[in-house]
């Protein structure tokens, strides 16, 4: 087994590619095992959060149900793998995806349906905000110990593509899946949409963030292997 001793690189990518500071991207590689763990106890909440629901649902689907836990619990697999030194492309890819699509839905939810969600104590509604929103933080730095390769990104894909099917359109076993929102699914909310159309068009949203956000990301980090490549050939 070989440890991953060393930081890796960071690609002169754009910003809105790597938004968060090199000595922030540094810190959270530096002390990656802490961060393991610490998504490894979220996850082991989200589990928890999700009982209910789960408890409602028919057992081959659970793998669609515990969005957030399943996002975290990728995301600290695929920082294990680099650090044990076998960086899994298409589990960062997951974990991409996952970390930027319900990083960004969940606060997006809580703030849609904020006056529904009042029977949560205040505390856990922030908890539950910001905590979603750092995934998104840790899913920049996932550029630096991944690619991103089309395969793995592919992988992603058809996951959370899938996970988009049976929340909202076609659920094949029992209900939509979709995590539990405070409102009737066809309660009216604004520009028309009801409320399951109203979560629906943010998840699908924030999918395709992450989906161009991947490829932005490889299609810069080959643009800036080969101006090296071409840079060495030139010497």
């Amino acid at each position: 087994m070989v440890l991953t001793t060393s930081l890796p690189e960071r690609d002169r990518l754009p910003t809105y590619l790597a938004p968060v500071p090199k000595v922030l991207e540094d810190l959270g590689l530096r002390f990656a095992w802490l961060v393991v763990a610490i998504n490894l106890a979220g996850t082991a909440f989200g589990f928890w959060y999700y009982s209910g629901q789960l408890a409602d649902t028919a057992l081959v689907m659970w793998p669609w149900v515990p969005d957030s836990p399943l996002a975290t619990l990728f995301i600290a697999l695929a920082i294990a793998a680099w650090k044990l030194g076998h960086e899994q492309p298409w589990l960062t890819s997951l974990a991409f995806f996952g970390n930027v699509i319900l990083g960004l839905w969940t606060p997006y939810t809580l703030l849609a349906f904020s006056d529904a969600y009042g029977y949560l104590h205040p505390l856990m509604f922030q908890f539950l905000f910001w905590s979603h929103l750092a995934m998104v933080v840790q899913a920049y730095v996932l550029h630096r110990i991944s690619d991103f390769p089309v395969w793995g990104i592919a992988v992603a894909l058809v996951w959370y593509g899938s996970n988009l099917v049976v929340d909202y359109f076609v659920p094949i076993v029992g209900e939509p899946h979709h995590t539990f929102i405070p409102v009737p699914r066809d309660a009216p909310m604004f520009l028309g949409a009801d409320a399951l159309g109203v979560v629906a068009a943010g998840e699908v949203t924030f999918a395709m963030l992450a989906l161009f956000l991947a490829l932005a990301t490889r299609i810069k980090k080959c643009e800036l292997g080969r101006a090296r490549s071409d840079g060495t050939a030139t010497q």
